[in-house]
């Protein structure tokens, strides 16, 4: 068998390893984890992805479990509660665009997208 051949960026960080090896680059076709890579990526911005996904965990706590449907029901308190929330990223407009991020992923799962 042929040894598998990583980029340099995963360096020697497990869950970075484990992402690269398992899922970066891999074809999806999965809702609530093109919804899960929505919200992460957006959180990303100007960050880390090393910093993302050692937060992974949290976010799928605090935005219950990637479930779009959920996540677009999201309001005021909901935004209030994620700003407090010390096991993710903080940052009002980051959670603002996941909630209206997965507002329009339900819009276009209406349309046949």
């Amino acid at each position: 068998m042929k040894p598998l051949s990583r980029c340099a960026w995963p360096s020697d960080d497990p869950l970075m390893l484990a992402y690269h090896d398992t899922e970066w680059g891999v074809p999806l076709h999965d809702d609530r984890k093109h919804c899960e890579f929505l919200v992460l990526d957006a959180m990303q911005a100007g960050l880390s992805w090393r910093t993302v996904l050692h937060k992974r965990e949290n976010f799928r706590r605090a935005f219950a479990g990637f479930d779009p449907a959920r996540v677009a029901r999201f309001g005021s308190r909901d935004v209030q509660r994620l700003l407090r929330d010390t096991g993710i990223i903080r940052n009002r407009l980051k959670i603002e665009s996941a909630i209206t991020n997965a507002r329009q992923f339900l819009r276009v799962q209406e349309t046949g997208g």
